[in-house]
């Protein structure tokens, strides 16, 4: 929702500046996303007179101007054909920013000439589409100052976020009686903003038009009055200017009349034209298949759940949603009939979002708007059109009836207290209502105002007083707590989740929060998703994520494109998969594993034994049983052959997958390779039964270790993890480590074989070993290897 101060002031009478107003506004709950001023852009850009314009020397198109813009004259070279000696006009001098080319202004020779700055167009300003000259200011405009300044442009622009529950506030109006609520101001009459002597309806001597309602329960309102004889030209000044400060473009006076009215009251309204209706308008549910090009010049095809406005001929509105561009009007317009219904807000949501279309009108009738304000809606847009377009009205036509029976709620003012944890004084309660619109007895029973649809209970009207009083001024309050030691509440899931995720950042990876959802081609590169949106923000966010790759990989993208030659990234979150979701760390490295350095003088790309080292740290930081830890098989269509590998507890229970993406994987994310990744699988790690927070003696043998190296000649394609785990289980009393420190294939090793050199360490407990009992082992180990094809290498 944007609006500007100078709008704001329209309805609310106060000094406060926008600092004020932005503060105040955050104070009760209406969040500012940002707060800017125009103006700023154009302070620059100075009032400038022309004294001369001659012919420029070598181009016919051109002419060359003496500007003077408060600091002596300044040559300019100029193609507008109405500069001229004597133009009062806006000057951009070298080194201003210019909005609309968006360009910055320097000295530069045109066709040989040198031009210092630059008399604007509208349009180069962003102020109109006039480009068919420079601007032309009054005689009597002040050379020299600031033409923001003396146009009155510096009016700071608001944009709010508003939650779905304050469809009163979808309107300048409804925020401007918050603010008179929370003591900023004085909430101006509805009638002296628009100078009428009430908002009762305007009476009008043309007869009534037929307007009827066959779908009581889409349209429970239609309320509509004719004016015949409109000049539908430019819109007044005034509300142009308003429309452009919140980014709207004018189009004429009708069209701006309603879209002024929708975003200063929140009242959409619509305007037809007559002369293009054929019978009775009614309000009536669609037939299936039947189609409306509307306003946007799409064409959508309608179902029987939606309602749409039709007459004799054809459907011309999309209810609630868009109007359909046969009825619109033109600029030759002259008859014309302005609607003001109440369409319910679910039928508007479910048609919405059947159609996926979004409109202002839209967004304030699925909310919700006052059922209340439909005469006084249609009072102030046949007023507005009178008054700008001239013209005779008609009789009003009233269809239906508005939801308006009265709501009230008893209310205990010592809820405030007991739900809100905020003591606020009774007299100060009634009043804090009462600004708000709700009506207040003597006995706290409250009449709920019509356009506050959200309202609903004892705890609504609570939040109404406490963020009114301030929620800044509530009090903090300790929870109670029991006496002795807190007992942790974490369940082991999340210890796990937690331990993990320390240990990724320990180990210099940066946290990243990715999307859960992925478009149909990046799940496809994943072998696809299980799950898909019905209703998706995006056709890129459209199924959910079986893998967290790759959105980890396009951040990691986003950080190389802006010059980072190592990025770590770390991500835990859920993968969605056909039986469940999957709580996942996932791990990812992009581009270099090590720098350069006065040793190599090369970087070192990350492979997959870097993200073999991640994987493994991580699941033992998990608790995950690493000793018994084996390799089982390749990461699988994903993952690079021969450079991935899955580790487990067996082939049915894998804790991990690592390695370094395929090729066709990195194609199809549209990322540089070569890229590197291990998730981790914190589901499947086995949560050991909580012993407590004891831990084990520590006991080091006084014995000192024997270390003993052995090289075995195996099968090219025996996995060494094979070996090592068949040697550590020779002698599981002495041997306390295993280790591989050699892989060697080439000279002396015979085809097909490859030579391991592998590191056992042994611990002995009550004496020391001695030669026969190290040979003992030595054998257990070689026999031990032999049952994995190996061979002691000679």
């Amino acid at each position: 929702m944007k609006f500007t101060l100078s709008w704001l002031k329209e309805h609310l009478d106060t000094q406060a500046d926008a600092v004020a107003v932005a503060d105040a506004l955050n104070r009760i709950g209406l969040e500012v996303e940002e707060v800017s001023n125009p103006a700023d852009v154009l302070r620059p850009f100075k009032i400038a007179k022309v004294l001369t314009a001659a012919p420029h020397p070598q181009a016919d198109k051109l002419q060359v101007l003496s500007v003077d813009a408060g600091d002596g004259p300044l040559q300019v070279v100029c193609g507008a054909p109405n500069a001229r000696a004597g133009l009062v006009g806006i000057f951009g001098a070298p080194g201003t920013w210019v909005p609309g080319p968006d360009m910055t202004l320097k000295v530069a020779a045109i066709r040989g000439v040198e031009s210092n700055g630059m008399m604007c167009s509208f349009r180069e300003l962003l102020l109109g589409e006039d480009h068919d000259g420079i601007v032309e200011l009054p005689a009597d405009a002040p050379v020299g100052t600031s033409y923001a300044e003396w146009a009155g442009l510096d009016d700071p622009l608001f944009d709010i976020a508003i939650t779905p529950n304050r469809q009163d506030c979808m309107g300048v109006r409804g925020i401007a009686r918050d603010l008179a609520a929370f003591g900023l101001g004085t909430l101006k009459p509805l009638h002296d903003v628009y100078r009428m002597a009430s908002l009762d309806p305007i009476a009008g001597d043309d007869p009534a038009l037929d307007v009827r309602i066959d779908d009581v329960e889409g349209c429970p309102a239609f309320f509509a009055q004719a004016v015949a004889g409109v000049t539908n030209g430019a819109s007044p000044e005034w509300m142009a200017r308003r429309l452009q400060a919140i980014g709207q473009k004018p189009i004429s006076m009708l069209v701006d009349i309603t879209n002024f009215v929708s975003i200063d009251l929140g009242r959409p309204l619509h305007v037809y034209d007559r002369a293009k209706l054929a019978g009775a308008l009614v309000a009536r549910k669609a037939s299936d298949g039947e189609q409306v090009v509307a306003l946007n010049g799409k064409t959508y095809t309608l179902d029987g759940s939606m309602t749409v406005i039709a007459d004799d001929a054809m459907v011309h509105d999309i209810a609630g949603i868009m109007g359909g561009a046969h009825s619109g009007v033109s600029e030759g317009t002259t008859d014309v009939l302005i609607e003001c219904a109440y369409f319910d807000p679910d039928h508007i949501a479910l048609a919405g979002q059947k159609l996926a279309l979004t409109s202002d009108a839209r967004q304030r009738f699925e909310r919700g708007v006052d059922p209340a304000f439909l005469d006084a809606g249609l009072a102030i847009a046949t007023k507005l059109v009178l008054d700008h377009g001239g013209g005779r009205a008609s009789a009003i036509t009233r269809a239906g009836q508005p939801p308006v029976a009265p709501r009230t709620l008893a209310f205990d003012p010592a809820k405030t207290r007991t739900l809100g944890g905020m003591d606020v004084a009774i007299d100060r309660q009634k009043a804090i209502l009462e600004r708000l619109g709700f009506g207040v007895s003597d006995d706290f029973t409250v009449t709920i105002p019509s356009w506050r649809r959200d309202i609903d209970g004892t705890a609504d009207l609570v939040e109404e007083v406490i963020r009114i009083e301030g929620l800044d001024n509530l009090p903090a309050v300790p929870l109670p707590r029991a006496e002795g030691v807190a007992r942790p509440t974490a369940t082991p899931e999340q210890r796990t989740e937690r331990k993990a995720r320390r240990m990724a950042a320990a180990r210099g990876f940066a946290e990243a929060v990715t999307w859960s959802f992925l478009s149909e081609k990046e799940a496809a590169v994943f072998g696809g998703g299980h799950w898909t949106l019905a209703n998706p923000i995006s056709e890129d966010l459209k199924v959910m994520r079986p893998s967290l790759i790759p959105g980890l990989a396009r951040a990691a993208q986003r950080n190389r494109d802006r010059g980072e030659k190592s990025v770590r990234l770390f991500e835990l979150g859920r993968r969605y998969l056909g039986e469940a979701e999957r709580s996942t760390l996932t791990v990812l490295i992009a581009g270099e594993a090590q720098g350069r350095d006065w040793r190599s003088g090369k970087a070192r790309a990350a492979d997959a034994f870097d993200a073999k080292a991640e994987a493994v740290a991580i699941l033992a930081a998990a608790g995950a049983p690493v000793d018994r830890l084996q390799l089982v098989g390749a990461g699988g269509d994903t993952w690079h052959p021969g450079r991935s590998g899955q580790l487990g507890l067996g082939p049915k229970m894998i804790l991990a997958t690592f390695g370094e993406l395929h090729p066709e994987t990195v194609k199809g994310l549209d990322v540089e390779g070569p890229v590197v990744a291990a998730e981790i699988y914190l589901d499947a790690i086995p949560v050991k039964r909580d012993a407590g927070r004891t831990r084990p003696v520590y006991a080091p043998s006084a014995l000192q270790a024997v270390r003993r190296d052995f090289a075995f000649l195996v099968p090219a394609d025996l996995a060494a993890d094979r070996l090592t785990r068949a040697i550590a289980g020779a002698d599981r009393q002495a041997i306390v480590e295993v280790s591989l420190f050699d892989v060697f294939t080439g000279a002396g090793v015979p085809e097909g074989q490859k030579s391991l050199g592998v590191e056992v360490v042994l611990q002995p407990t009550d004496k020391s070993f001695d030669e026969a009992g190290l040979k003992a082992i030595a054998d257990r180990i070689v026999a031990a290897a032999a049952k994995q094809g190996a061979t002691l290498r000679g």
